[in-house]
């Protein structure tokens, strides 16, 4: 029995299929509590910064190689992950990826040293490769008449990591050291472990590669090359890298900016870092909604434009109340991308190879993105947080020029 059959055993014609109780949403809660626990301890780093950076020594540029280095691993697991998730049991590979989780947690909170900070960062970035697409996976194997709103309650988790992670450091920093930030991860994260261990119906399966398993992966690998070769596609993978560029940039270093060069206590820069997250689930759904109605790429542009116009008015900004409008408007146009941009792709790739399509694009992107904490570290470290955020306009004028051009050449087409 394959593991959609396993996860399907149960949803019979006229059961039910419940959100919050009952096998699915056992599992659903569980899984989007473990994605939750994944952005929280991931993004949990950037408002804390500052103290990390002091208590280990280590520059702005040392600090974007660490976040470089987690964030290029999660992105090379997208792609693997996708295709292992549809030969092996769901099970086999959240709980591999949970444990290594809990592991880097771990080792991210008692590193004495750069180096053992670095090996943590990287275990954390292996663990959290292999969660996502699995997870998202289960929940489609889950839920056929009310996948999307369970899609919308996993999604909705990982925001609700980010603002977590927001609270969490402001919390842990008037009372202790940044190291005990990541104690409730860990413990949180083996919780989901346990939780899932013992609700799943499936079974482990080991990972057992034959000839016949190569050449197949091979000849996938080949397919989706070719497949990207496509003009177009390199257009889009062009214009959601240079978005994921900013996006990671501004998730690794907003506090530091907004401290630094805007005079934010730690504790206000921390809530400016929530508002990302708060902003973003109140707009997502309204930019998926507008897409579906109006355009994708136009709508997908249209708040490219109004990132860029708010990061200018960000880093040209002096008084508090001038800065946090900027910081909520930026986040409005951050955040309304991705929906319709996703959605957009979606509607591009084969409907016989749009995982694995997806899963080679996420890597694609999330991997050059994650270059964008080393240059905000480099440039900051050189010429200051102003200088670096700077250069983050040009990223997102070339990314909606891009997408601009695809909008037109859908409606002429």
């Amino acid at each position: 029995m394959t593991s959609v059959e396993s996860n399907r055993g149960d949803e019979r014609p006229g059961r039910e299929e419940r959100l919050v109780t009952g096998y699915s949403g056992r599992l659903l809660l569980v899984v989007s509590l473990g994605w939750m626990m994944i952005q929280a301890g991931r993004l949990v780093l950037s408002p804390m910064l500052p103290a990390v950076m002091e208590d280990l020594h280590i520059t702005e540029l040392q600090a974007g190689v660490a976040f470089t280095l987690l964030w290029g691993l999660y992105a090379l697991g997208q792609y693997p992950s996708g295709r292992l998730s549809d030969r092996f049991s769901r099970k086999s590979l959240l709980v591999s990826g949970l444990s290594l989780l809990a592991v880097g947690f771990t080792v991210l909170a008692a590193a004495p040293t750069y180096a053992v900070f670095l090996l943590g960062a990287a275990v954390v970035g292996c663990g959290a490769g292999l969660y996502p697409t699995p997870a998202r996976a289960l929940v489609s194997d889950l839920f056929v008449s009310r996948r999307g709103q369970a899609f919308g309650l996993h999604g909705a988790s990982g925001d609700t990591g980010g603002v977590i992670a927001a609270g969490l450091a402001v919390a842990v920093l008037a009372v202790a050291v940044w190291r005990a930030a990541f104690v409730p991860v860990v413990l949180v994260t083996v919780l989901v472990l346990v939780f899932l261990h013992r609700w799943s119906r499936e079974a482990y399966t080991r990972p057992t590669i034959d000839a016949d398993a190569r050449r197949a992966v091979i000849a996938d690998v080949r397919a989706t090359a070719r497949r990207f070769g496509n003009r177009r596609t390199v257009a889009l993978l062009v214009a959601y890298s240079l978005y994921a560029f900013v996006w990671q940039s501004v998730a690794g270093f907003l506090p530091s900016f907004l401290q630094e060069s805007k005079d934010f206590s730690p504790e206000l820069a921390g809530s400016a870092f929530a508002a990302l997250f708060i902003v973003g689930t109140l707009v997502k759904p309204v930019s998926g909604a507008l897409g579906d109605r109006i355009s994708r790429p136009v709508v997908a542009a249209g708040s490219l434009v109004l990132a860029t116009v708010a990061l200018a008015a960000l880093v040209l900004a002096s008084g508090t109340l001038a800065v946090a409008g900027s910081v909520a408007l930026f986040a409005a146009g951050l955040m309304a991308y991705p929906p319709a941009m996703q959605a957009h792709l979606m509607d591009v790739f084969p409907d016989g190879s749009m995982g694995g399509d997806l899963g080679a694009t996420r890597t694609v992107y999330i991997g050059f993105g994650s270059l964008g904490t080393t240059y905000v570290g480099y440039v900051a470290g050189q010429s200051g947080y102003e200088t670096a955020f700077t250069g983050l306009l040009a990223c997102l004028i070339v990314s909606a020029s891009i997408v601009f051009a695809l909008a037109r050449w859908s409606r002429s087409g």
